[in-house]
């Protein structure tokens, strides 16, 4: 398998830079599935409970597959847009954060049109049966998402620009169906892949630490 250069990155200019890629997406250039391959080969070594690695990886890069699900997405994210949840909605009393918020929703409407058109399309998925467990998700799911992110990050170390959405699930059976997932593999994300445009990303602003912050007690 071939290897793909990494950029000179320190590990806090990685996490720090990671960000939620959707306008500068290259819908042009192609991205060669060895490149994934090797992404989420780093993926794999993210942990797992009790080592089990249930996950499964579905790569979607056939043009109709990808408008197909494409399709489904753009639908979803018009109702989420519509909706009294949207994030181009959130705070919009706080003169700070709405025009943030308003631009991510330019984003996300952006990315609705055009997730048909991204080069790669990933879905993480993880083996719970047919429902879903009452008692501990997080022990499921923490099996399965920082692995997803370990993806993104090494993504982002070697040219990439990822997203990270939720968005289908709203239509996860379609999906599933669309791309013969087996019945009892539960999809966790969707993570567009491509090169991106521009020079780099910077961190983003977030709440100071100690706005969040409970030691000993909340």
């Amino acid at each position: 398998m071939t290897s793909y250069p990494v950029l000179d990155l320190t590990p806090d200019e990685l996490l720090t830079t990671t960000r939620t890629v959707r306008k500068r997406l290259d819908l042009t250039r192609p991205v060669p599935l060895d490149l994934v391959k090797e992404c989420l080969q780093i993926a794999l070594q993210a942990p797992s409970g009790s080592n089990r690695q249930g996950w499964q990886w579905m790569v979607v890069t056939d043009p109709a597959l990808r408008a197909a699900v494409g399709q489904i997405y753009k639908e979803v994210t018009d109702e989420y847009l519509a909706s009294h949840g949207s994030a181009a909605k959130l705070f919009a009393d706080d003169p700070d954060r709405a025009p943030i918020q308003q631009r991510v929703g330019t984003s996300v409407a952006w990315l609705g049109e055009h997730m048909g058109e991204v080069p790669v399309l990933l879905i993480p998925c993880i083996k719970a049966g047919k429902t879903l467990p009452e008692g501990n998700q997080a022990g499921l799911w923490g099996s399965l998402l920082p692995a997803a992110w370990s993806y993104a990050l090494a993504a982002r170390a070697r040219g990439l620009g990822t997203a990270w959405t939720t968005l289908h699930l709203q239509r996860e059976a379609e999906v599933a169906e669309l791309l013969g997932i087996p019945a009892g593999f539960h999809q966790a994300v969707l993570i567009p892949t491509a090169y991106f445009t521009g020079e780099t990303f910077k961190p983003a602003a977030r709440e100071p630490v100690d706005n969040v912050l409970h030691v000993d007690r909340w």
